[in-house]
């Protein structure tokens, strides 16, 4: 039996949805878990820990607070050594991509990001190649080997245990080449891309920037929905780079994608195509998306849109599932 380190990440002190399908995969193959956490951990996140199935909750308390990537990769390879920890899984997104390559760095240890399948005993883990078109499989090799998991990749699976509580003060010394200066909250009302279990994304069809309320406007009123777009109009100037979906932005993996105005390029499609659901809005009967959705729905995004809105917001609170 390995031990295996998780990096959890939170969100505003909340635990982010993301972390579950992470546990469960290292969860399955039957392993002694360690959830790592470096912000304060409150009673419910505990028990969010332990109703997936982890071991031991190990809170990671620094004599300086606050986020540091540098200190944090630290007092992390600190816990990992301390704790006799040789695997450590954490999440494709960007404190991950922050922080995973530094550790592994210190470490001078093998890392896979963005995996959407591991199999932590025979060290190996799969990641999507070639716009999507095709699988590859690495091996690793060494003693200490870091995963980066693509968030949604594996469902949650409830697997409840009673997990031992370790708390471990670390005193890290400052990075004199390194200082943040500030951190900035996201928007209140926007959600990550590639951790969002809905995504309604606009494309072409959108035709200038002022129409992409009607998007954010949707996605309100599904509710912890994010807006996506595709790269016709981040390069047009309509939405950041930050909303962009595809090869060239982020690959994102909800449970339902809703594609408006997006004929479905190569690039575009291998962001998203791995989504549970799909659904497309175009007024182009021969759209290439059509060949990848669940549903296709040939008319006017802005006569839908707004109809899907209100039914929504009518029906607010209503069990679809009857």
């Amino acid at each position: 039996m390995k031990k295996i380190g998780l990096l959890i990440e939170l969100k505003e002190g909340v635990l982010k949805t993301a972390n579950l399908g992470m546990i469960t995969a290292a969860v399955k193959e039957g392993h002694e878990i360690f959830a790592i956490l470096m912000e304060a951990v409150t009673s419910d996140i505990q028990q969010q820990l332990a109703r997936y199935g982890v071991d031991h909750i190990v809170k990671v308390v620094m004599n300086r607070p606050g986020w540091h990537p540098t200190r944090w990769a630290r007092a992390i390879v600190t816990v990992l050594e301390s704790l006799d920890i040789h695997t450590l899984m954490g999440l494709t997104s960007a404190q991950g991509k922050d922080l995973l390559p530094r550790i592994a760095a210190i470490l001078d240890a093998p890392l896979v990001m963005d995996c959407v399948h591991v199999d932590i005993g025979r060290q190996t883990a799969k990641t999507s190649q070639y716009s999507g078109k095709t699988m590859a499989t690495f091996h690793l090799t060494g003693e200490t080997v870091l995963y980066g998991m693509r968030p949604n990749a594996i469902p949650a699976v409830v697997h409840p245990t009673e997990p031992h509580i370790i708390e471990q003060g670390i005193d890290v010394p400052e990075d004199p080449d390194l200082h943040v200066l500030e951190v900035l909250p996201g928007e209140p009302d926007t959600q990550n891309l590639s951790e969002a279990h809905v995504i309604v994304s606009g494309g072409r069809g959108m035709k200038d920037k002022e129409n992409f309320k009607i998007l954010f406007a949707c996605a309100k009123s599904i509710g912890e929905a994010a807006v996506g777009a595709s790269r016709v109009a981040v390069d047009a100037g309509w939405v950041p780079y930050a909303m962009q979906v595809g090869q060239t932005g982020t690959k994102v993996n909800p449970k339902v994608y809703i594609a408006c105005g997006i004929s479905g390029s190569i690039q575009h499609l291998a962001g998203m195509k791995t989504s549970g659901l799909i659904i497309a809005i175009n007024t182009d009967a021969n759209a290439a998306i059509l060949a990848h959705c669940d549903y296709f729905v040939i008319g006017d995004l802005f006569d839908i849109l707004p109809a899907l809105t209100h039914e929504l917001e009518k029906n607010r609170g209503q069990d679809y599932r009857k």
